[in-house]
């Protein structure tokens, strides 16, 4: 099995091309303008990766079916973020010189992306599965870390637009056949260098023959249908803590930091830094497969606990383990507290967690108007305002486990619909979500078996587009062709005595009654990145008044009457460097 890209030939409709792409080295960003009342998002181009499918096959084995994250990175600088796909291979392997490989794509800043994979030295092939970025060494150049089943891959860049892999060097390879998945740097101990946090799924070793086969025991099948084994029934992967030593090398402070000292074991998959209760330290939100999730908060001395059960976010609503798969945060109410939000197994519905403020959580997913939609498998997530009217929206990216399942015409499907929901005022002040996928233009009906989701304002036009990464063919790359009707500003930060990626920045934005909060965070959704820019809708508003930027270090910018319409680059106690 590949992993990236939709379900076969015909996922992708002609009707929804401006144009073919013109060859496997040059991605063509340009798609169709949305149908006039009908939704911003367009197809931006027929294929950004390799097809390397095996089709509709049954998979045998659960590592089959989890598919691989995408990432946003502007790795050389220049203000269009590039777009870094990860992929996988098969059981069986492919012929030599066949294997599908990881892709970055050069943005060239006019609509189109040039596949730089070969001139990058980031040619890789194997069971790639997440992915995560930041500056680790603080040299000024966002380097890349790749999950794996096996070794994982952290990726120096040199600033020359290449890359030299060095995981092993720097002691985060971890073990030969280990199940990595989520990632995410993020500065615990606020010493200015970015630690690294890696979930593990399941321990399946390294021989996939002694693993059960399909329909043969009570975790192989799905309403009667066999499918892959797990992952109950299966022995449990461990997380890792990797503290950054300065000066290019981590230590491994999984049990030092109680990260594994915990009294379940869990199915861990998508992972996402944010510092829910505000005080300053960043916590960590883990959504576990089939097992309760776990919320690592951060006790200020490089040790965490696990709040999950405590907070009211290990479970779903009526006390039930769910299954777990991609992670999001957001403040969707702008009452100053970050929510949570997080994708599920078909049969179930994804999690709206509202922040209470007071270190616990309210599960809000019916009141809000997320529970309409219990067939579908979740993945991807993010909160992101796509009509920049000042309030954070949702998207969801779905797809079940095989194609086998569509011979059964049962009430799940193989390839399935995205979902963008629009947040709108709700009873007595609340908010509430409202489907509006289906008129929301052609690439949001297109059905797949997705993955990875990650967002980025691509093309620098003032809407924020979106990147799928599918399983069994190409990704889609969503553009949005009409949020940028409202106001926006994008901002970008560079730490100085904090991490020069910024990570970990919270930013307030206020334009008129919109008081929006956010946070610079590295992973989330479903195992892959978002652009490091953080991006606001201000409806009408032609400025914003105030942004206050609170850095991990503690320092705290304020900037006034900031206009609208453009990116602003932040430079820790420094202010706009330009924009």
């Amino acid at each position: 099995m590949r992993r990236g890209g939709p379900d076969g030939p015909q996922a992708v409709p002609r009707r929804a091309l401006r144009r073919p792409v013109r060859g496997p080295d040059q991605i063509r960003a340009g798609g169709p303008t949305a149908e006039p009342g009908r939704g911003p998002y367009s197809l931006g181009s027929e294929r950004v990766t390799h097809q390397a499918g095996q089709g509709h096959r049954c998979k045998r084995y659960l590592l089959e079916t989890t598919g691989s994250g995408v990432a946003w990175v502007d790795y050389d600088g220049d203000g269009f973020p590039d777009l870094f796909l990860v992929n996988g291979t098969t059981v069986e392997g492919f012929p030599p010189g066949q294997a599908p490989t990881n892709r970055l794509y050069h943005n060239n800043g006019h609509g189109t992306f040039t596949d730089v994979t070969t001139k990058a030295g980031l040619l890789h092939s194997g069971w790639g599965q997440g992915v995560c970025v930041g500056d680790y060494d603080n040299d000024g150049r966002d380097d890349i870390f790749v999950t794996c089943y096996g070794k994982n891959l952290l990726y120096h860049n040199n600033g020359d637009g290449t890359f030299t892999e060095v995981g092993e060097r720097a002691g985060v390879a971890g073990g030969a056949w280990r199940w990595n998945t989520g990632c995410t740097f993020f500065d615990y101990d606020r010493d200015g260098f970015l630690d690294l946090f890696v979930a593990n799924y399941v321990d399946q070793g390294r021989d996939f023959h002694l693993l059960p086969q399909p329909g043969s025991g009570q975790f192989c099948q799905y309403k009667g249908i066999p499918m892959a084994c797990g992952p109950r029934g299966l022995p449990t992967g461990r997380n890792y803590l990797y503290h950054n030593n300065g000066d290019g090398t981590f230590t491994d402070v999984s049990e030092k930091s109680g990260i594994v000292l915990l009294p379940e074991k869990h199915y861990a998959l998508g992972v996402i830094s944010v510092d829910y209760d505000n005080d300053g330290w960043p916590d960590l939100y883990v959504a576990c497969d089939s097992t309760a999730s776990i919320l690592y908060r951060n006790n200020h001395d490089g040790t965490f606990t696990d709040q999950a059960f405590v907070a009211g976010v290990a479970y779903s609503g009526d006390g039930e383990a769910q299954a777990g798969m991609g992670v999001a945060a957001g403040d969707y109410d702008h009452d100053g507290h970050f929510d949570l939000a997080k994708t599920n197994f078909s049969d179930d519905t994804p999690n709206l967690f509202h922040n209470n403020g007071d270190g616990t959580f309210g599960d809000a997913t019916f009141t809000a108007g997320l529970g309409s939609h219990p067939n579908y498998l979740g993945w991807g997530i993010g909160f992101l305002d796509f009509d920049n009217d000042g309030w954070p929206d949702l998207f969801l990216a779905n797809g079940h486990l095989d194609g086998l399942i569509d011979q059964y015409h049962i009430d799940s499907t193989y390839a399935e619909p995205k979902l963008l929901y629009h947040n709108q005022p709700g009873p007595e002040g609340a908010r509430r979500f409202v489907d509006v996928s289906d008129s929301s233009g052609p690439a949001i009906r297109l059905l797949s078996s997705s993955r990875g989701v990650a967002f980025a304002d691509y093309d620098n036009d003032g809407d924020v587009d979106i990147v799928v990464n599918n399983m069994n063919g190409p990704a889609h790359l969503l553009r949005n062709d009409g949020g940028n009707r409202h106001q926006w500003i994008k901002i970008k930060a560079i730490g100085r005595k904090s991490n020069r990626s910024g990570i970990g920045t919270r930013v307030e934005v206020r334009a008129g009654p919109l008081e929006q909060t956010d946070e610079i965070r590295s992973g989330g959704s479903y195992i892959s990145q978002n652009d490091l820019r953080l991006h606001f809708g201000l409806g009408e508003h032609r400025e914003a008044e105030e942004i206050i930027l609170r850095w991990p270090s503690g320092q705290v910018d304020r900037l006034r009457h900031v206009r609208a319409g453009r990116t602003i680059v932040v430079q820790e106690s420094k202010g706009i460097v330009n924009g």
